[in-house]
């Protein structure tokens, strides 16, 4: 999983490299008045290769996508995943990733997590192993997951669920209606006739809301 590694002598945040995964790596200053965002993406892009091409949906626009959230002053945290990945080892590992963001005084308020499809799943186990109602969620096309994923999910923090009118994924509510951690609660159907493609590219009927939910 990657390693977020917090140096307070230089008051840096690494994004780094760890077994199985990609061996891209940036930095970024920590400032506190800065807003964070980490993007999951969907399981269609892996590490080592993020030009990918679905024969239902096209291209997934991954680095359009970042850049997207990058153009709107966000400081933009996302590795590419082993399709491998293990969804629950590496959700711990993002919420170690966003406490060490904490603990650096980054303010709550200031972290977003975006999710599409798998990484939405990521996203939720997040909020569930994160337990903290500051911390804002994004979660695109994320409730189709069978029943027994419903019972690992207790979702905390302030949660946004986008979801397209014509794809398989649909409402989160009953996510929403087991949820013990939820401070705000959003969701949004948006109707763009894309179905699951809708999260390929970085349309403004997803990134609108989910960067006004994030600078909120």
């Amino acid at each position: 999983m990657m390693k977020l590694l917090v140096v307070l002598l230089l008051c840096t945040v690494f994004l780094g490299k760890a077994e199985g995964q990609s061996s891209q790596r940036t930095a970024l200053a920590v400032d506190n008045a800065s807003r964070y965002l980490i993007y999951l993406p969907g399981r269609i892009v892996q590490a080592g290769n993020t030009s990918t091409v679905s024969p239902n949906f096209g291209v997934y626009e991954y680095d359009q996508i970042l850049d997207t959230f990058k153009q709107n002053g966000f400081n933009v945290i996302s590795q590419a995943r082993d399709q491998d990945t293990d969804v629950e080892r590496y959700a711990a590992t993002m919420a170690d990733e966003i406490r060490a963001l904490l603990k650096a005084g980054v303010p709550a308020k200031h972290i977003t997590v975006v999710g599409a499809s798998q990484g939405s799943w990521i996203a939720m186990l997040t909020s569930t192993y994160l337990q903290n109602r500051n911390v804002n969620f994004v979660l695109i096309a994320a409730c189709s997951a069978d029943p027994a994923f419903l019972k690992m999910v207790n979702l905390h923090g302030n949660v946004l669920s986008i979801y397209e009118k014509t794809d398989l994924a649909q409402s989160c509510v009953q996510y929403r209606r087991d949820a013990t951690g939820v401070r705000d609660w959003k969701e949004v159907e948006v109707n763009t006739g894309l179905k699951h493609g809708f999260l390929f590219r970085p349309l403004k009927e997803w990134t609108d809301p989910a960067i006004a939910w994030a600078k909120r």
